[in-house]
């Protein structure tokens, strides 16, 4: 592997550290995610009972106890619930705004990688193939073996600016369905919220 590293020439090195970068970027991406859909299962059902049983400042506290997303959007809104509902309403909307910045953070970055990797791979070939004829031009002579060394630098860009490519697409992929399953589950939860601060102003 080695081997076909050194033989794939000087711009192995920019794709192996985009690699390396949007490795770094995944990992972040899946211990934040996976910290926010642990959080978010286990903070609904206590959110709920500590609200109905106990009232709003439990449910505050509960909030202020609990990392995430979602739980960062329910403070939001219940530190506004003496303002009515529409305020309710209103500050769920602009946490919601600031909340999905957060969950796509580093997904640009992924997606520079996803289009910067197989470039430089494909300019890895045409620096192999310029390589290759100028060797055909130096030996005067078409050979197989002269110009073996540049078609082979060519290729091996190529395959590994493609393989990078489409490893980081992958995790985009399944961040970018977490993402849209969170945000999902934070506006159907926002939207009960809603409806039980609302039932217990009518209730008051």
């Amino acid at each position: 592997m080695v081997e076909l590293f050194n033989d794939g020439g000087p711009f192995m090195w920019p794709i192996l550290g985009l690699f390396i970068f949007g490795l770094l970027i995944v990992l972040e991406r899946v211990y934040t995610l996976a910290k926010s859909t642990v959080a978010t299962k286990r903070f609904i059902p206590k959110m709920n009972a500590a609200l109905k049983d106990e009232g709003v400042n439990a449910a505050i506290e509960i909030c202020e106890n609990t990392p995430g997303p979602v739980s960062e959007i329910f403070h939001a809104g219940l530190s506004r619930v003496k303002y009515g509902v529409a305020a309710v309403e209103k500050a769920i909307e602009n946490a919601g705004t600031i909340e999905m910045a957060f969950l796509e953070r580093g997904m640009i970055w992924l997606s520079t990688v996803i289009v910067i990797a197989p470039m430089l791979g494909f300019a890895g070939t045409v620096s192999g193939m310029v390589g290759a004829f100028k060797d055909i031009e130096a030996a005067n002579n078409i050979s197989p073996a002269i110009v073996a060394g540049g078609i082979s630098e060519a290729l091996l860009t190529t395959l590994f600016g493609l393989i990078v490519g489409m490893v980081i697409q992958f995790f985009y992929n399944v961040f970018t369905s977490r993402v849209d399953a969170i945000v999902i589950d934070m506006e159907e939860n926002s939207i009960n919220l809603i409806d039980t601060i609302a039932l217990m102003e009518e209730n008051k």
